[in-house]
């Protein structure tokens, strides 16, 4: 059933370049993943990447792509970007001139995007300055230097270089998304991710010749990680749907008739990865300030320890309620309902409407913000705790199976909307937006 999907894939002209651009942009990314920045002893940098499996470390990688443990010209990733996203977003919440801004509408959105990108190459001048400086004072297993010849001239070269590979990216990730298929910025992302699973499978089987870890281990993580997968695909269809009202006939009290559907995380992938981002920072700003007090908070700032864990909680609940606010606005609704003559039965159009709309998406948004928190979380300890060799705990996997379904929908939607069959002839897939 899948394969005819596929091949109606190749009956769309313009699906299929669309495709075929994403698939060049993603080759040339990962090329780009191997080009080092100059100055850095390579072997040394890939010995303490070794050592450094279940740290914040760790996690920077894998979003990177293994980039970083290469410093090579895609080291930062997106990541700057996503955490100039965060604060734009949260600007536009204070800020009485960028939300003015952003109901101008599409020139509006442009000018707060152009912001965005300048805030993008700030913040990667202070990562890229953060990363050269402790790079400096890097050694490796044998006592060697990272750095070959420390200095301005690498600081200023290291800077230039990394920066200059994050606004590669972005400018990339944004072709993708407007001359390709889904969001170029989470694809990226996704690549990355993906990126690492070969390298982990090999180190795998090595450790099990060598009698490191047990096959009955790595049986386990297998069946922990089909088990995350099949809970993030029950609970990323999972809806509810209001009935609505048109006139006098009521429908959507059956499965055929008129509704509007509330996902349960109507956020996506959008809160861990926010999440990461802000995370990350304070790995950054211990590369510049060298104070033993900022050195331990590093340290607790590890997947396996508790306080990283509960910060991350308490952000993804944030941002699952943030993001939901600014992209869902339940008086929007609620208005185009009055307009249409329409309205839920046993409440009042208008305010009234608006009202239990937002009651009810705040009380699954909820619950949704604890799946997330869940998957992200506990899979990574019990991975850390089972010793595996590789970082690919539950945040990779919710964001690699929430990419996959996001780009997989807008796909099923070019073919349905061209009269094609899509991917699945026993139904379609359900987008991830309301």
């Amino acid at each position: 059933m899948i394969a005819g999907g596929l091949q109606n894939i190749f009956k769309v002209p313009e699906l299929w370049s669309r495709i075929k651009f994403v698939l060049f942009a993603l080759a040339v990314y990962r090329i780009g993943c191997f080009v080092p920045t100059p100055g850095i002893d390579g072997h040394a940098l890939a010995a303490i990447f070794e050592q450094a499996k279940g740290t914040l470390l760790g996690v920077f990688n894998m979003f990177s792509g293994g980039a970083l443990e290469r410093l090579s010209v895609f080291a930062l990733g997106i990541m700057p970007y996503i955490s100039a996203s965060i604060i734009f977003q949260l600007l536009q919440v204070v800020v009485p001139s960028l939300e003015a801004m952003k109901k101008e509408g599409d020139a509006g959105r442009k000018k707060i995007t152009q912001y965005t990108r300048y805030g993008t190459i700030v913040i990667s001048i202070i990562q890229g300055f953060g990363i050269a400086v402790g790079l400096e004072a890097m050694q490796g297993p044998a006592g060697e230097a990272v750095v070959l010849i420390p200095g301005w001239g690498f600081r200023i070269v290291t800077v230039i270089t990394l920066t200059a590979g994050t606004a590669f990216l972005m400018w990339l990730g944004e072709q993708m998304t407007e001359k390709g298929i889904g969001n170029g910025i989470s694809i990226l992302i996704f690549a990355g991710i993906i990126a690492r699973l070969p390298a982990a499978i090999n180190n795998s089987f090595q450790m099990i010749r060598n009698g490191e870890i047990g096959p009955l281990v790595i049986a386990i993580v297998l069946l922990l990680a089909f088990a995350v997968i099949w809970i993030i695909l029950f609970f990323e269809k999972g809806q509810r749907r209001i009935p609505i009202s048109h006139g006098r006939r009521v429908v959507g009290r059956s499965g055929n008739g008129s509704h509007l559907p509330l996902k349960v995380n109507t956020a996506g992938v959008i809160p861990p990865i926010f999440a990461s981002s802000l995370l990350l920072f304070p790995a950054t700003i211990a590369g510049i300030v060298t104070y033993d007090w900022m050195d331990t908070f590093v340290g607790l700032l590890s997947p396996d320890k508790f306080v990283y864990n509960v910060i991350f909680v308490v952000l993804i609940i944030f941002f699952c309620y943030f993001y939901t606010a600014v992209t869902f606005n339940p008086e929007d609704i609620a208005e185009n309902l009055k307009k249409s003559g329409s309205y839920i039965p046993g409440i009042r159009p208008g305010k009234s409407t608006a009202d239990y709309i937002d009651q009810v998406l705040s009380r699954i948004t909820f619950g949704g913000a604890l799946y997330i928190s869940f998957v992200c979380v506990i899979p990574t300890l019990l991975i850390s705790y089972f010793n595996v060799p590789f970082y690919f705990g539950g945040t990779g996997l919710l964001i690699v199976v929430g990419v996959a379904l996001d780009t997989a929908q807008q796909i099923e939607s070019h073919l349905l909307a061209r009269e094609y069959e899509g991917f699945m002839k026993s139904g379609r897939l359900k987008g991830r937006r309301a």
